[in-house]
């Protein structure tokens, strides 16, 4: 699973240089976290899905997550300040480039009809996020013993400071982007 980090030093870093003719190697942009972010809008019926959905998240990054509360309270969605609306993991160093690997070269090839992930998530300062529809796409995640089919939020955060460099550098990292 170091291959994605030897892979950056070897071949992306040297590709960056000259690509955007950066004149010293601190300026080409790198991966600097990998967040995965479950929200659970089923939490009022069904208590015990924040734990299942911890479970599911540990097992697939490896990492404990932690619980995010509601920021404020909203009326529409019958959310009230402080209550838990989900979990979330932040991936760092080599459990980061692990996840990234295992996610481009083993889980979206599973996706069903899979062409590719959008180029256009960008936020315009050099992060890309996407979504996944289900959790089953990961090979750690027996498919027995899931509760309900759950998505997931992934947002790679880079030290790029332009969409164009953040898009190159995760095309040369190895993300499926469509043409």
């Amino acid at each position: 699973m170091q291959k994605l980090r030897e892979q950056y030093e070897k071949e992306v870093v040297p590709a960056l240089m000259k690509k955007f003719e950066y004149k010293s190697i601190s300026q080409v942009p790198k991966l600097e976290k990998i967040v995965i972010n479950i929200g659970l809008g089923d939490i009022k019926e069904n208590p015990k899905s924040l734990e299942n959905a911890m479970n599911d998240l540990s097992i697939i990054t490896g990492q404990r997550p932690i619980v995010t509360k509601a920021k404020k309270s909203i009326a529409a969605f019958k959310l009230r300040e402080g209550v838990n609306v989900g979990c979330k993991v932040t991936l760092r160093k080599d459990k980061m480039y692990d996840f990234a690997y295992k996610l481009f070269n083993v889980a979206l090839p599973r996706v069903r009809d899979f062409r590719g992930v959008s180029a256009d998530s960008f936020d315009g300062r050099g992060n890309y996020s996407m979504g996944v529809k289900e959790q089953l796409i990961f090979p750690e995640i027996e498919y027995d013993k899931v509760d309900k089919l759950r998505g997931m939020d992934i947002i790679f955060v880079t030290t790029a400071q332009t969409d164009e460099e953040a898009r190159e550098l995760l095309r040369l990292l190895g993300i499926p982007f469509k043409n």
